[in-house]
């Protein structure tokens, strides 16, 4: 069984491989089967080949539980598949026959415990692989010493119980893991609609609120019949001009523009901003510096129309400020860094 795990997520997640409960599982596993190694090993000139052998499960149980991807790359699992089989070899070359005891042996029980999470990795027919070869070397081994074919299998098909119930296991985990990945998946995208939906509502009950006490006062008087006084009907204009440009160009309603270009607007300049989303991903100290430029030009401006548009996306030039007074019109461009790309040119 080799069919992975939708792509959401590896079959590590949804078992806790990736806990510390999963660490010290693995610090146990090493350390019982050197424990082992160690205590089994027929005197001390032996020990290499224990040790040698507890390397190898030791690594091929580290590698199981933390490489990432799921299935496992067949590179790493034909690794995996070699473990038991070297393991039992090296131990078998060194311990008496016939065996003081079968823990002795570990080597078999490692090599299964390998195996079997072979098989919720998604390499359940090398798992298998590896535990026939395995019993294969059980097998040779006890025919090699005079003891029969038989008892070597004897001694090791029992490992085979817990191979068929991970098999069994990954034959329902990994649709079960694939569903719930899907749903998961699903979840994270409702959440986020749902996230976004939230972002529109209490964005427009904010402009509700900040349209509210911007514009009530002006239109209480207006329908309470009042008569509005020159002042009035400049502020009316400039309240006018001042939403206009929240809706035409956001990326430029700071208070350090609104503020330039309110005054400009009371001294007879007719003032437009425009945004074509230029700014939208410009970093923040370029922004504030053209907000301060924008903001300078605005205050120089006394006469005529100031038009400063924001260009999109992908231009030489990220923000042109056009002033048309009565027979000049000067032009000033901002370049992606902010800075001038060139000196104020004179049009006409």
């Amino acid at each position: 069984m080799t069919s992975a795990v939708d792509r959401g997520g590896d079959v590590r997640e949804l078992l806790g491989f990736r806990t510390f409960a999963a660490r010290v599982l693995i610090g146990a596993y090493v350390a019982t089967f050197l424990l082992l190694a160690l205590v089994t090993a027929p005197g001390r000139e032996p020990w290499w080949a224990e040790l040698l052998a507890w390397a190898i499960v030791s690594a091929g149980a580290v590698t199981l539980v933390f490489h990432p991807s799921d299935p496992l790359p067949l590179g790493v699992s034909l690794a995996l598949v070699l473990t038991g089989p070297l393991a039992v070899n090296l131990v078998f070359a060194v311990i008496p026959a016939p065996i003081d005891g079968l823990l002795q042996t570990w080597p078999l029980g490692a090599s299964t415990a390998i195996y079997t999470y072979m098989c919720v990795r998604g390499r359940t027919s090398l798992a298998w692989l590896g535990m026939v070869a395995t019993l294969v070397s059980c097998v040779l081994w006890a025919q090699r010493t005079g003891q029969g074919a038989g008892y070597g299998l004897g001694m090791s098909v029992i490992n085979l119980a817990p191979l068929v119930m991970s098999t069994f296991f990954a034959w329902k985990i990994q649709p079960a893991a694939r569903d719930i990945y899907v749903l998961r998946e699903q979840a994270t995208i409702r959440v986020a609609a749902d996230a976004a939906d939230l972002a529109r509502l209490e964005e427009r009950d904010r402009q509700v609120r900040r349209l509210d006490a911007l514009a009530r006062p002006l239109l209480e008087r207006i329908a309470a019949s009042e008569d509005l006084s020159d002042a009035d009907c400049t502020e009316c204009r400039l309240l006018e001009a001042y939403l206009r440009d929240t809706l035409r160009a956001p990326i430029l309603s700071e208070p350090i523009v609104v503020t330039a270009a309110r005054a400009a607007r009371a001294r007879g300049v007719e003032v437009i901003l425009l945004d074509d989303r230029g700014m939208d991903h410009v970093p923040e100290a370029t922004r504030r510096g053209i907000l301060e430029s924008v903001a300078t030009l605005l205050d120089a401006a006394s006469s005529g129309t100031l038009t400063v548009r924001v260009l999109p996306p992908l231009r030489g030039t990220l923000v042109t400020v056009l002033h048309d007074d009565a027979d000049e019109v000067t032009r000033v461009e901002l370049g992606p860094d902010g800075e001038p790309v060139a000196m104020p040119a004179r049009l006409g």
